[in-house]
């Protein structure tokens, strides 16, 4: 599995021939949207009720909205609503994708500690990506708070501060200060088995960059 970022909550997940895109860049946010071809397109957060011709591209697609279950080319995808955060206008949905055996849970645009029904879902996580810049999303204590709940083998933070952003947002180094990390690291991918998951602790953050 190859997991790139883009900005934003926006990355591409690679397994073999199989590429899935999570929630596209809008071009006003100021960051270049992206133009690879995709088979899977994921949406955590979209208007309610969800309109598949408004949300997505009319390519050829497995086009997941919000909570149910998917199952496409060998992966099962799990999408939970995370009702307190949604509203009669949107949907929030955090998602657990299953792909390689390797066990990856997709928070998006969460802004607080998931209710226990979804919590509970959240066991035995591989791959954690979660927002790792604060307000209006999960404050980085929050997150912290999280993965330490979780355990991931590894966690991923999305939304924060990247040059081009237009939206006000923190910095990656606040994140990683609460987590007790000093250096501010990133890498351009993640390429991973689940091999090289297996023994693997604590946490480990992987910092992506675009």
């Amino acid at each position: 599995m190859v997991i790139s970022f883009y900005g934003e909550d926006c990355f591409k997940i690679q397994s073999g021939d199989l590429t899935i895109l999570t929630d596209p860049l809008d071009p006003e946010i100021g960051l270049t949207p992206t133009r690879f071809k995709y088979d899977a397109l994921i949406k955590t957060i979209s208007p309610f009720p969800p309109s598949a011709e408004t949300d997505f591209d009319k390519q050829e697609t497995l086009n997941i909205i919000g909570p149910g279950e998917y199952n496409f080319k060998g992966m099962n995808i799990y999408g939970y609503a995370l009702e307190n955060e949604s509203t009669d206008k949107f949907l929030k949905t955090v998602y657990i994708i299953n792909i390689e055996e390797i066990k990856l849970a997709f928070l998006g645009h969460i802004s607080e500690i998931p209710s226990p029904s979804v919590m509970e879902h959240l066991e035995e996580i591989d791959i954690l990506i979660l927002p790792g810049g604060g307000e209006p999303f999960l404050e980085q204590k929050k997150a912290i708070k999280l993965i330490r709940q979780i355990q991931p083998k590894i966690a991923i933070p999305a939304f924060y501060k990247i040059p081009g952003l237009k939206r006000k947002t923190d910095d990656l180094k606040t994140f990683l200060n609460e987590f007790g990390k000093e250096k501010t690291e990133t890498q351009e991918k993640l390429t991973v088995k689940k091999k090289d998951l297996n023994n693997m602790k604590p946490t480990q953050i992987v910092a992506l960059k675009i």
